[in-house]
């Protein structure tokens, strides 16, 4: 069974999913937050797609590794998707995946334009993938 990996953001969630042996991780785009919670629904629905058995959320942690109101966000997101989906969900430490990703945009001179529609996509990709390299090395 597969991985998804999940970058919550104000107004997106960016997604991520492992392959079949969990060793790399793809991503497979992003979900629009609404006020009436149907977010929750669609990752249902990938996660089904995409036959997932666990959840990765990146939880923005502070430079000294405390977790301020951000984490606490993340940390309720996460208890959620675990209600909801009744499936293992973990945290990981996202700290400057979003600026990572926009960095590789820039260096790939990708535009402004094109960099929003898919940060949050590729932050959601090494939140995932830096996840599993770290079970990896177990």
């Amino acid at each position: 069974m597969r991985l998804m990996g999940l970058d919550y953001g104000d107004r997106n969630i960016g997604v991520a999913v492992s392959d079949a042996f969990r060793w790399t991780a793809q991503g497979t785009g992003v979900i629009e937050r609404r006020r009436d919670g149907s977010e929750f629904d669609r990752i249902a629905e990938l996660a089904k797609e995409h036959e997932v058995s666990e959840i990765v959320v990146g939880l923005p942690k502070n430079m000294n590794g405390t977790i301020g109101p951000r984490g606490e966000i993340c940390i309720e997101f996460a208890e959620q998707i675990k209600q909801k989906l009744n499936i293992p969900v973990h945290l990981w430490d996202e700290r400057l995946t979003t600026v990572a990703a926009e960095r590789t945009l820039i260096e790939a001179d990708v535009s402004r334009k094109k960099r929003k529609l898919v940060v949050d996509k590729m932050a959601a990709t090494l939140i995932l993938q830096n996840y599993l390299d770290s079970i990896a090395k177990r």
